[in-house]
């Protein structure tokens, strides 16, 4: 006996539409309601280890059977069906006998209430997943991208905003040293990570994020969009300042002019979104020396000694320009290292003459001293 529900061919139809919309298996989907369906079964009505629930994929109709026992009295309804019953109402099973076992429908009337309201909330439930599914492939193809953010709420520090279809989350940690975040606020964030939550993806952003700086500069500036300048490095001390060395394929481009643009509008719109962060753009180099001294930068500097091996530098810089190329709290200097991945050892020009004098001058005593030791040594002969 097929027991069907008023509901019939919405299912069908809701599977048809969420497996077209969604790109969701249809035999997943009718197996899990199957199965959900046999657990509350278990719930109304006990026993289900002999029971299985199957869904008609042409109707939309359901039925419950059970594997019972064919005996001549029965003694448990849920697993036994008297050879009366079998041949009065299964007229297609009465060739079985007494001892045999046979699979026959099993739903109580109330049943089907309860069926339908089960299907609807599988159904429910995999619709939710499968948008969560969508939202997170979505998204996870933007990180290490940015997005425009708008503020929703701040709670603890942490601010939380919306990306579009769903929410990313700004930690305090994240926010640039300085910067009042307010509800309703229009923000340019870094996607830092996507991942799979149980209510839907969490997408983590950012505003220290040195690849911040990178996209804005390649919405900016057409030329880094191309490919014919190209962002070598970048070192960046959020909400001060961040050095960005840049090259260009083309001899006749200026690739740290192109950054800057026409009366600097494209350097200043950049440094507007980070709320006056001062950028320093310098020409990259193959030669270390040629970068060490362009990564000091706003610092004129003398001369540039390296060490390739430990790939650590001296630079000479002029006494007026000391203070300069260290910068405030050592700024300059370690974000210039940070940039170039080279050690950098700072002097002033008159600091290197004192120290090559006094070299010159233990060399020299140094040298005087061997006849001495050497007229010590005949005379101890």
């Amino acid at each position: 006996m097929a027991t069907g529900f008023a509901d019939s061919a919405e299912v069908i139809s809701a599977i048809d539409a969420l497996a077209k919309e969604k790109k969701i298996n249809k035999e997943v989907l009718y197996s899990k309601i199957e199965s959900a369906l046999v657990s509350a079964y278990k719930r109304s009505f006990g026993k289900t280890d002999n029971v299985r629930a199957v869904i008609d994929r042409t109707t939309g109709q359901i039925e419950v059977l059970a594997h019972k026992n064919i005996v001549e009295n029965v003694v448990d309804p849920a697993a036994e069906i008297s050879l009366t019953d079998v041949r009065a109402n299964y007229p297609a099973l009465s060739m079985y006998g007494i001892g045999d076992v046979i699979e026959v429908p099993t739903m109580p009337s109330q049943f089907g209430r309860i069926a339908a309201q089960t299907t609807k909330q599988v159904i429910v439930q995999h619709i939710r997943e499968a948008e969560r599914g969508v939202i997170y492939d979505e998204y996870i193809e933007k990180e290490n991208e940015i997005l425009t953010a708008i503020v929703q709420r701040v709670e603890n520090g942490r601010a939380y905003v919306e990306l579009g279809r769903t929410e990313g989350v700004l930690e305090q940690a994240q926010q640039m040293p300085g910067e009042e975040i307010k509800v309703g606020d229009r923000l340019k964030v870094y996607v830092l990570e996507v991942s799979r939550q149980n209510r839907g993806p969490q997408v983590m952003v950012s505003r220290t994020h040195p690849g911040l700086v990178k996209r804005l500069f390649e919405i900016e500036v057409p030329e880094i969009r191309s490919g014919v300048v190209q962002i070598k490095s970048i070192a960046r001390e959020a909400g001060f300042r961040t050095k960005m060395a840049v090259f260009s394929t083309d001899s006749n481009i200026d690739p740290v002019g192109a950054c800057v643009g026409p009366r600097g509008m494209r350097v200043e719109n950049v440094v507007n979104e980070l709320k006056t962060e001062k950028i320093d753009i310098v020409k990259w180099s193959s030669d270390p020396k040629e970068y060490i001294a362009s990564a000091l930068s706003p610092a004129r500097v003398h001369s540039v000694f390296v060490a390739d091996k430990e790939k650590s530098s001296r630079v000479v810089v002029p006494d007026n320009q000391l203070s300069l190329a260290i910068g405030k709290e050592g700024q300059n200097a370690r974000l210039a290292a940070k940039l170039t991945g080279w050690k950098i050892d700072i002097k002033s020009l008159s600091q290197m003459n004192e120290a090559l004098a006094k070299q010159a001058e233990e060399a020299a005593q140094a040298e005087a001293e061997k006849p001495e030791a050497a007229e010590g040594e005949q005379e101890n002969a």
